[in-house]
């Protein structure tokens, strides 16, 4: 793999979500959660995602206008470099817009189809989590290990639910089934930061059916580089379909519970 290139990328990559965090952090209106039952309250949100995502467009274009990039907010173009750029430039918009701390900006370069970069920027947190493929993930300056669990009925598992209510009816339905099989279940809201937690050791796991590749980017390829295993179904990888990460011998049984209780379907 080109160094010169990943340090460049790695480099855009840690200043794009900086400035988006900032603009998110301090651009968001005081009372926005109280007024979130309004419509109002849900279209300065997406005004918010769609300025992130400008924000980062904008700077990473400036730099590298040959560059591909896959946005949440519509941003798609193929670019001629080899480089593509995965972003979500608020994972966690529920969160933000309640006012709760874990939101965080998703960056991901692909170098000819192949995560090699990622950042994950929690402003709230105060936390920046780094990776580069074959160097290992960072939190800051600080070398990130996931932790391993004795067995997974010791396994603090993190998850989410989609919108729909059909979705959440079946996702509800395999917590309920794996509640008992785990330590505890919790439901941060943001996919990003989740993996981040897995590479961090604040979580032993995490499963997730149906977030997008902007959400699982840059924090899967964190987690992966802090020693977790990833994947989908068994023998398939990380996908929409399924995601799932944890520490070896957390993982392996996990996956194979996931598929016998139907995770990955609605």
């Amino acid at each position: 793999m080109n160094h010169q290139l990943t340090d460049e990328l790695l480099a855009l990559a840690l200043e794009a979500a900086r400035r988006a965090g900032t603009l998110l952090r301090d651009g968001r209106p005081e009372d926005l959660g109280v007024a979130a039952t309004k419509s109002s309250a849900i279209d300065v949100v997406t005004e918010m995602d769609i300025a992130s995502e400008k924000l980062i467009t904008g700077f990473l274009a400036q730099a590298r206008p040959h560059d591909g990039f896959l946005g949440e907010e519509g941003s798609s173009t193929e670019g001629t470099s080899g480089v593509r750029w995965v972003i979500d430039p608020i994972d966690g918009t529920v969160n933000y817009l309640y006012g709760l701390p874990s939101w965080a900006v998703s960056i991901a370069a692909e170098i000819d189809g192949e995560t090699a970069v990622g950042v994950v920027a929690v402003p709230m947190r105060g936390e920046t989590f780094r990776a580069v493929r074959g160097g290992g993930a960072y939190l800051g300056d600080r070398p990130l290990e996931c932790r391993t669990a004795p067995r997974l009925a010791e396994a603090l598992i993190a998850t989410g639910f989609g919108y729909r209510t059909e979705r959440k009816a079946g996702q509800a339905e395999v917590v309920h089934r794996l509640l008992t099989r785990v330590r505890d279940i919790r439901r941060g809201g943001a996919a990003a930061i989740d993996l981040c937690d897995v590479a961090a050791g604040r979580l032993n796991g995490y499963y997730e059916r149906g977030i997008n590749p902007w959400d699982y980017a840059a924090g899967e390829l964190i987690a992966r580089e802090a020693g977790a295993l990833t994947g989908g179904r068994p023998g398939e990888k990380l996908t929409g379909e399924l995601a799932v990460a944890a520490a070896p011998g957390v993982f392996e049984p996990l996956q194979a519970l996931l598929e016998e209780l139907g995770a990955w379907h609605d």
